[in-house]
């Protein structure tokens, strides 16, 4: 009876051992050797109570070339001890995939580079054997710049480095790229090291773009910008360079940190502006091509590498508002004047209009004030009329000098746009560009009207500063319309001289048929223009009343000084 108990626990032990034992080899790498081989299937016994089954391709060339035999001690994964038919189920590609994970996984916690091969390409990207783990490679991460065929990179071992791995998930993602630029910073600087600013060295164009060009300098690239290829203005770097050329360039710049280089050509040719001053005298007339044209203004090649610009206020005497490419054209070439130079800023300022002579100069020469001049209406506002007149200038007839007898506004009606005209030239401001008309001026009898009138009272007739009476026959925004007493002259007084006061500069506090005193500040008998200005009556009344009513010591105010003033004038 003691036998029999003996010998059951012996055996419930070697059951539990032999449960522990295969617990224990499930999900592990171990050996194990080849007992046979049936058609392309090794059969493997790893010291279970059964052999497995791995397929020859499995080992890869070594199944493929014989080198696997009978007695072959292998490596392997045992996946399940037993399957549904009895059999141990075994991989030798998982064994392989767990040998590499550990090895991978060391190397990148190390931040070492790996050897793979790209094998096959997949969405988004290919696929990479690293000693039997498969990991992703990214398109963005196979070289440094975009390329279009992966061929020549196929099956080739080349080294990777490993961005992520996830053993749970089983992912791995490598980047070829990372390797390209390491080795590339290295290479970058030590050629940085060995190139010094000012140092002229030769290059081989390897792109353009349309800020500039990407110079070889054997090893590490420099860009020219476009502002440096030449002294004068280049528009694309295509116009002059080509891909492909080896051209002659100067180390502008260098930044050691990012190991940009700047690079130059013009820098090698002799600075046109030097001495520009000199070279383009102020005043001095040129000719010169149109290169480029904005909406301020036209630059002007006045030789290689020196340009200067035409600003649009100096395009014309007469077109104001006008688009710069409406008067001169590309590739033109054109007649300036120098106005200003700025060699600190290379800057030079030309005049295109300059080279013609004033329109309001060469009117005043050919037609003096008095002379008469005919015209065409170009426009009609409420305050006159606007004359055509020789050399694109226009000049203006003010309601006032309209007419003897009618008022300006009804005097208006009378003329249209398109109108021919004869007016008289009352005045020729150069400066400001104005010509003032008359068209009432050429009429005898308003002139000889005030004549006569003025000749029998010349101390209070029409003469400078003499003080009238009149009366108001129209009034509009702009000032009040009137006709001196006992004549037919007539004068438009403007609103700021309506009064001395600015709260009483205002045409609607008069009335039509209102009389009113005035000064005249201006009268030519010549034209029989005259100006009026109630505004200067006053001031004359109170200085004159400051004068002999008081002083500037006597304490009286100044509507004391002013009420006595007034008292004096109507006692007399």
């Amino acid at each position: 009876m003691a036998q029999q108990t003996v010998t059951k626990e012996d055996f419930e032990s070697m059951l539990l051992d032999s449960f522990v034992d295969n617990d224990a080899a499930e999900g592990t790498v171990v050996r194990g050797t080849v007992v046979a081989i049936e058609k392309d299937l090794a059969i493997i016994d790893v010291g279970l109570k059964t052999e497995g089954r791995v397929p020859m391709k499995e080992f890869g060339q070594a199944g493929r070339d014989g080198t696997i035999t009978i007695g072959s001690v292998v490596e392997v994964y045992v996946d399940r001890v037993e399957n549904a038919m009895g059999e141990a189920v075994l991989s030798r590609e998982k064994a392989r995939r767990e040998e590499s994970w550990v090895k991978l996984e060391e190397k990148y916690n190390a931040n070492e580079r790996v050897e793979g091969t790209i094998f096959n390409q997949v969405k988004g990207g290919f696929t990479v054997d690293l000693e039997g783990a498969v990991a992703f490679l990214p398109r963005s991460q196979v070289d440094i710049r975009p390329i279009r065929d992966i061929a020549p990179l196929m099956n080739v071992p080349q080294p990777f480095q490993i961005l992520k791995m996830d053993k749970r998930r089983g992912n791995i993602v490598v980047s070829r790229r990372a390797i390209l630029e390491e080795s590339r910073a290295e290479q970058r600087s030590e050629i940085v090291q060995q190139l010094e600013e000012g140092q002229v060295v030769d290059g081989v164009v390897k792109n353009i773009t349309d800020y500039g060009a990407f110079v070889d300098l054997g090893g590490i690239d420099g860009l020219l910008h476009v502002t440096d290829i030449a002294w004068r203005r280049v528009n694309h770097p295509s116009e002059v360079l080509t891909i492909g050329e080896t051209i002659k360039v100067q180390i502008v710049r260098i930044n050691h940190e990012s190991h940009r280089i700047s690079l130059g050509m013009k820098q090698l040719q002799a600075d046109p502006w030097e001495g520009i001053e000199a070279k383009y005298p102020i005043g001095a007339k040129f000719s010169g091509r149109v290169t480029n044209i904005t909406d301020y203004g036209a630059f002007v090649e006045l030789e290689p590498g020196i340009e200067g610009l035409i600003h649009v206020s100096e395009m014309s005497w007469t077109k104001k508002n006008v688009h710069p490419g409406k008067i001169v054209s590309t590739s033109q070439e054109v007649d300036v004047v120098v106005l200003e130079v700025d060699p600190d800023k290379r800057r030079i300022s030309l005049g295109l209009k300059q080279t013609l002579q004033n329109p309001w100069e060469a009117f005043a020469e050919k037609n003096p004030v008095g002379s008469t001049i005919e015209g065409e209406v170009k426009n009609k506002t409420e305050f006159g009329l606007f004359i055509g007149l020789e050399g694109d200038v226009d000049g203006m007839v003010h309601l006032s000098d309209l007419d003897w007898q009618k008022s300006g506004e009804v005097a208006l009606d009378d003329y249209n746009r398109g109108d021919m005209v004869s007016a008289k030239v009352l005045d020729v401001d150069v400066e400001k560009e104005r010509i003032s008309l008359g068209i009432k001026q050429l009429n005898s009898e308003g002139t000889s009207s005030s004549a006569s009138s003025s000749e029998p009272a010349e101390a209070g007739g029409l003469r400078k500063n003499a003080v009238v009476t009149t009366e108001v026959i129209e009034v509009n925004e702009g000032g009040i319309e009137v006709r001196i007493a006992d004549s037919d002259v007539t004068a438009f007084i403007r609103r700021a001289d309506l009064s001395r006061d600015r709260n009483d500069q205002r045409p609607e506090r008069f009335s039509k048929g209102e009389k009113v005193d005035a000064r005249v500040t201006q009268y030519d008998r010549k034209t029989g223009r005259i100006q009026l200005s109630i505004k200067a009556l006053e001031i004359a009344e109170e200085r004159e009343a400051v004068a002999n009513f008081g002083s500037s010591d006597s304490g009286a105010s100044l509507g004391d000084i002013l009420g006595a003033a007034l008292k004096g004038r109507d006692d007399k």
